[in-house]
């Protein structure tokens, strides 16, 4: 009984370590700056959500919140104030393991005009489908941005949340980041297509090849490096 508890203790400190380190992973790689975004994780029947308002370079792996499905906090510590789109998107999504949630500047831009980022390029297939959705607006922290994120992800790996920023997702924490980093750079191609004229499009057909073909590749669809 007792060895149990210490691998689930060992496990846990494990999982609060590799959050913080991707925390500041996003921050290095421009993707969040200062205290701004989030990351959740899926922990058995609860899940671990980065606090609210401490920077990366500060985030201790002691300071992730512990929460319930039902919002209980189950720890000690104040959990990020986007909380509620964590929590119902692990509870919706049993495949999906991790959330991030970044100010990455390309896909905010986008989200600050309410784009829907169309099939301009194969490797939107990352995010699961031809497009990466966009939601209206609402403001942070509510059940209302909660429940227009789950509408946007639908069939979908990432989405874009009008005038605020990314969530991206996966099966676990290192898949969902390689998710936002790739989404970014999606984000900023199409931004510097736009700005010399329209982008051709792929078709319909073109991308359900493409998305055939992801299927074999596993996490190599969504490594920085394109299959």
């Amino acid at each position: 009984m007792v060895s149990e508890r210490s691998a689930t203790n060992a496990q846990d400190q494990k999982l609060r370590s590799t959050m913080a380190e991707a925390a500041r992973r996003l921050v290095v790689l421009g993707l969040n700056r200062g205290a701004t975004g989030n990351i959740g994780v899926r922990q058995g029947d609860s899940f671990l959500v980065t606090p609210s308002g401490v920077a990366a370079e500060d985030l201790l792996p002691h300071a992730m919140v512990e929460m319930d499905y039902s919002g209980a906090i189950l720890g000690p510590g104040k959990p990020s104030s986007e909380w509620r789109f964590h929590r119902d998107i692990l509870a919706a999504r049993p495949e999906v393991g991790a959330v991030v949630h970044t100010h990455a500047c390309y896909a905010t831009s986008l989200a600050c005009l309410q784009l829907e980022i169309p099939a301009f390029h194969y490797m939107m297939a990352v995010a699961g489908g031809d497009t990466i959705r966009c939601t209206p607006y609402a403001i942070f922290g509510s059940q209302e941005l909660s429940d227009l994120a789950l509408q946007a992800l639908v069939d979908r790996k990432a989405c874009l949340l009008g005038n605020h920023g990314m969530i991206a997702v996966g099966v676990d924490l290192g898949d969902a980041l390689a998710v936002a980093i790739e989404v970014e750079s999606l984000c900023e191609q199409y931004w510097a297509a736009l700005q010399l004229g329209q982008p051709k499009l792929l078709s319909g057909a073109q991308m359900q090849a493409v998305l055939e073909k992801f299927k074999g590749y596993g996490r190599a669809a969504t490594r920085t490096d394109s299959p």
